[in-house]
This record gives C-alpha cells, structure tokens and sequence, in this order.
C-alpha cells in the first residue's frame, strides 16, 4: 500500500515510491506495478493524474479525484501557481543560496518523440537552490581518499523535463544516483558505501490553493529508507524537519549501509 498523505472528497496525494511509474505506458510494457491503479484500488476510486515525478524520484503526488478537479489542478501546475520543493544530496560542496536561471534544449525520447520536432531551441529553465549542508566522508570513491557531498534544496520556478537533473550537473554537482545526467563513479561509490541504490532526489512538499475550497493546503512527504540511512550516516538528522521519519531502523549494516 501506498502512503495518502493527504485525501478529501475532491483529491488525494500520496508519497510515491522511487522507481514506481506514475502510470501504465507501451514504452514500459513489462512493468507491472503503477502509482495510479494502486491509489485508484487502495481508495476505491478513479483517480486523474495532474503532473508527474520521473520514476526514480519520490514524494508528493497530487491527483484530482475527478476530470473537473484535474483539470483546474492541471492549470494550477501549468500556470506556476503550485509551490514546488525537493531536497537531494549531490556531489561536492555547494555553497550557494542562488537562483540558476539557464535555459534548457527539450530531452527527446528515441521511441516516443521520433515524430516530433527536433529543431526546438533552448526553453527557459530556472531554478532557485540553496546549500543547507555539508559534509567529506573518509571514503575514495574517485581519484581522491575522501568524498564530498551537499543537502540542497531546489524550488523548480519552470517544469522542463529532468530540469533539476539537469541544472545540477550544469553546476558541476550532479545529483547522487542520477544515471542519465550524473557522475557514473559517484553513483557506484554511493552504493557501495552508503547503501544508496536510488536517485537522491525527492519532491518534498507542494503549496498551494485548494482548487473548491480555496484554503491553502501544504502537502509533505517523509523520506524513504534510503534517505534517513544517508541522513544519519553525514550527521544530518533533524535538518529536513517533519518531512523525516520519526520512528527509523538504521539496520545492522548487512547490506552494505554501515558507517564507514
């Protein structure tokens, strides 16, 4: 079962699983598990997707539970007016509390995108990211005998495709577990060390208007496993607040998470 964060008679939002996809598509045909048919058979109702995670992301999912409430949702994300957070870990120190306003050229899939247009220029991309902690873990992952790494918090202001992914590498500090746009070796130290076998990025909180009752709502979403294991292991326990679990087991380090 999936965890509702938040539910009423007009929409419901759940903490989605890294590596689940939001819903069935031909390109992943063999997949059998999906966000949609799990919230739709655990509430007993059809639910209406308003925007989407990539599959190894996790957190907040908004849905309508009806077309009408979808729809005024789905304008509330496409006219920016939903308030977006993420937290990750990303390689090296980062320092700044900044807005990177660097304009992205769309990412085509080979298979699905092979009609569209591929002449399109750069499309505008910001996003505001700040530094909120540090830490050099006494492991060589690269040419070095320690690693580095940051917590950021990102606030996308635009939504194109793998737009934090993407403004990170740009930065030179790519998200830990990012196999398409990250650093292949920092990944492979992150789980051989950390117990990290997923993207370290998670959708943290949404803000917005409730679109029939017109209250503000906040949606958070707790970290996984695999986070709050990172969490203790860089000494940033109680840094992300109510977001993280109250009640964890770190393990007995069997599967490679121990400290180092």
């Amino acid at each position: 079962m999936l965890e509702i964060i938040y539910q009423d008679e007009w929409l419901v939002a759940v903490n989605k699983p890294s590596g689940w996809l939001v819903h069935r598509s031909w390109l992943d045909r063999h997949e059998t598990v999906f966000v949609m048919q799990t919230v739709r058979d655990q509430i007993g109702k059809h639910v209406f997707t308003v925007h989407r995670l990539d599959r190894p992301t996790s957190g907040v999912l908004l849905m309508g539970l009806s077309s009408d409430v979808g729809r005024m949702l789905s304008q509330q994300f496409e006219n920016h007016q939903i308030q977006k957070r993420y937290h990750a870990v990303v390689r090296g120190w980062l320092e700044d509390d900044a807005v990177l306003d660097y304009p992205l050229v769309e990412e085509m899939d080979k298979i699905a995108d092979k009609h569209a247009s591929q002449d399109k220029g750069p499309q505008p991309a910001v996003t505001h990211y700040r530094s909120l902690a540090k830490v050099e873990m006494p492991v060589p992952v690269s040419r070095y005998p320690t690693a580095r790494y940051s917590l950021v918090e990102l606030e996308p202001k635009t939504g194109r495709k793998h737009q934090l992914r993407r403004h990170m590498t740009h930065l030179r500090h790519p998200i830990i577990g990012d196999s398409k746009h990250g650093d292949l070796r920092q990944n492979r130290g992150a789980a051989e060390h950390f117990g990290c076998q997923r993207l370290m990025l998670h959708a943290s909180q949404l803000a917005l208007i409730h679109p029939v009752t017109g209250e503000p709502l906040t949606l958070r979403a707790r970290l996984d496993d695999t986070w709050m294991r990172m969490m203790s292991q860089f000494g940033w326990r109680g840094m992300l607040g109510d977001i993280e679990k109250v009640e964890f087991d770190p393990g007995n380090g069997q599967d490679g998470s121990s400290e180092p």
